[in-house]
């Protein structure tokens, strides 16, 4: 996520936050419904009340999460009305947001500002870029597997679809892929994906979704016409990253995907269990 989309969220997520009378943070439904972007106040209604649910089950009092408000607006002509909305902790909030698609970029940003108990912006700019990361590495795996099916369908088997997939490598990286497990220190029995960075995980999944679509809609039926294909998807997406001065081939290796994984989870899981025991000591 770039960094301006951050800093703007940031500051967009504080302005509506409030404070009640003992200084406890909190967010009116309505506005965060504004924030995470939906349009109609019952579909994000539904979000709410899943959320509560979510609450109940993590063994918290739905009522000290989730307070119901009336609000009075105006609706023209003077004519004043109720609108219905709820006060939501922190704690709400966060479980709201993990009910979103973390594909969009403003759930992803609220999945971690709500977590991250500093909301330093360096903080949870850091936590986005991973959570990319690790979203890319899981998207190419996606892409490889529906590749895979497609070539299959071609009545080509798996060797010949790890021949396809390595030169397209070859395409895109200008060497093998054996030469940048050497150039990174890789062992060959690890995936060259997981070290690769998010911009080179995109780029191999780019090529692989033209390949499979061009394999389909033009009935590329050999080995070697869909190698073809491929390689000059690759050579295509290559050009686009080195016009930009981008050479994938010198683009350091990045800390094993696997751990970062695993990180990001453990660090999910210690933020909401000291949330809920910040919550239960408040409640004694």
């Amino acid at each position: 996520m770039e960094k301006r989309l951050v800093m703007k969220l940031h500051k967009s997520f504080e302005d509506y936050m409030h404070t009640d009378e003992n200084g406890i943070e909190f967010w009116y439904a309505r506005e965060l419904q504004e924030l995470l972007e939906y349009t109609e106040w019952r579909n994000f209604e539904k979000v709410v009340l899943k959320s509560q649910e979510a609450c109940k089950n993590s063994g918290h009092d739905i009522l000290d999460h989730f307070v119901e408000v009336n609000k009075k607006v105006e609706i023209g002509s003077g004519a004043i009305k109720e609108k219905k909305d709820y006060r939501l902790t922190r704690y709400a909030c966060y479980l709201i947001a993990q009910n979103g698609d973390p594909k969009k970029s403003v759930i992803a940003f609220a999945q971690t500002y709500f977590a991250v108990q500093t909301r330093k912006q360096e903080v949870i700019e850091q936590r986005l870029l991973e959570m990319e990361r690790v979203q890319a590495r899981q998207k190419l795996t996606e892409s490889d597997k529906n590749l895979s099916k497609v070539i299959y369908e071609k009545g080509i088997d798996n060797k010949g679809f790890g021949r396809i997939k390595s030169k397209g490598d070859k395409a895109l990286f200008g060497k093998s892929t054996q030469d940048l497990k050497k150039d990174f220190g890789i062992p060959d029995n690890k995936p060259l994906a997981d070290v690769l960075p998010t911009i080179t995980l995109k780029a191999k999944d780019f090529a692989n979704e033209i390949t499979a679509f061009n394999t389909n809609q033009n009935n590329l039926d050999n080995e070697d016409k869909i190698t073809k294909e491929h390689i000059k998807n690759n050579e295509d997406v290559r050009k686009v990253l080195t016009d930009r001065n981008i050479y994938p081939e010198n683009l350091p290796p990045e800390e094993d995907i696997k751990k970062v994984a695993r990180r990001l989870n453990s660090e999910t899981k210690k933020l909401t269990a000291k949330k809920a025991r910040q919550i239960q000591d408040k409640n004694k």
